[in-house]
């Protein structure tokens, strides 16, 4: 470790003595820069790129306490949800200087309790400096986070209230979409919805069915199918729709999540079924991907984007120390986007 930090000082004595400043000055531009004029930043900056000087992580770590690095643990990397939530993360988290964890705790594979006992562990013998979760990846493992001596933020509902924590009105986008379709004339609407050991999948649910309710169409049970947020239960539902309801098929689907959408759209086109002349379509979820979807879908939902950027600013005000008080939980309302397909 000593030859490691008298490396890391001959080149900071180098930075000092190419910018005329004391080594402190060097140290200070690097970890506080707050305190040093900006004349002398800019100096040291300058001698910086002219001497290609990095700074050695593990060094600063040692003198900061800190690793610069925050962890972020999500549930599925293959669904698009997800990529789009951690890249822009990874943007917001290094426009600051700090680095990006990924752990995947794979919880469509089927083991994600295994996943993350270990990842769990792994964060905490790295000590990052922070952590963020999305929503299913600690799946019934929210006590966990009483454990996380660090600072945390949870995107998903989070009943124990371990974290910060920031969700999707779940209630209100299922109400607001049941709303629009009842409006606009569905009568006979087909369900598919998330898990049933997902609370914001029930919530969701329940806000769909209500917003038809209110306005003139009550769900019909009959027409609900339980789905499990992946592409095979999106066709799966199709396909059970015209095996049991050929003779009186629902006038519009509303899908619980975007991969259920795309495959039952896709199964509808293979089986000679127009979207929207024959049936309509819609979907709670706003990715990116589906702006490339014809016909566009008609959603509800926030931005993987949205969610992200708040969560980085709620670590980033725990990690300043510009908030440090009670576990904070905000709900971000969802945006309805009529489209063609419903």
């Amino acid at each position: 470790m000593a030859n490691v930090s008298g490396c890391v000082m001959t080149t900071i004595s180098k930075v000092a003595e190419r910018a005329g400043v004391s080594r402190t000055t060097v140290s200070h531009v690097l970890n506080h820069a707050d305190r040093v004029s900006v004349h002398l930043r800019e100096r040291v900056m300058q001698a910086v790129e002219e001497l290609g000087y990095v700074p050695n992580p593990q060094a600063q770590s040692l003198r900061t306490g800190r690793t610069n690095i925050v962890a972020l643990l999500i549930p599925d990397i293959r669904n698009p949800f997800y990529p789009e939530l951690v890249k822009t993360a990874q943007s917001d988290l290094e426009a600051v200087g700090l680095d990006t964890m990924i752990f995947n705790s794979d919880v469509p594979g089927g083991h994600p309790h295994e996943h993350n006992r270990q990842y769990l562990r792994q964060i905490r013998n790295k000590r990052v400096d922070g952590l963020i979760v999305g929503d299913f990846a600690l799946h019934g493992m929210h006590d966990e986070l009483l454990k996380i001596d660090m600072p945390a933020v949870f995107i998903g509902q989070l009943n124990n209230h371990a974290v910060d924590s920031i969700k999707v009105d779940d209630y209100g986008g299922g109400y607001a979409m049941g709303s629009y379709l009842a409006q606009k004339g569905h009568r006979r609407v087909a369900h598919v919805t998330g898990p049933t050991y997902f609370a914001e999948a029930m919530a969701r649910a329940d806000g769909f069915e209500q917003g038809l309710a209110d306005h003139g169409a009550a769900a019909d049970p009959h027409l609900r199918y339980e789905g499990t947020y992946l592409e095979p239960s999106g066709s799966g539902a199709v396909e059970w729709l015209l095996d049991n309801h050929a003779g009186r098929m629902p006038s519009a689907i509303f899908f619980a999540n975007y991969l259920m959408a795309i495959a039952g759209l896709a199964a509808l086109h293979d089986r000679g079924l127009r979207v929207p002349d024959d049936i309509a379509i819609c979907v709670f979820g706003d990715q990116p991907a589906m702006q490339y979807v014809r016909p566009r879908l008609t959603r509800v939902g926030v931005a993987p984007s949205t969610l992200a950027h708040r969560a980085c600013a709620m670590l980033l005000e725990r990690l300043s120390g510009g908030y440090v008080g009670d576990p904070r939980a905000e709900v971000l309302s969802g945006t309805l986007q009529p489209f063609e397909s419903a």
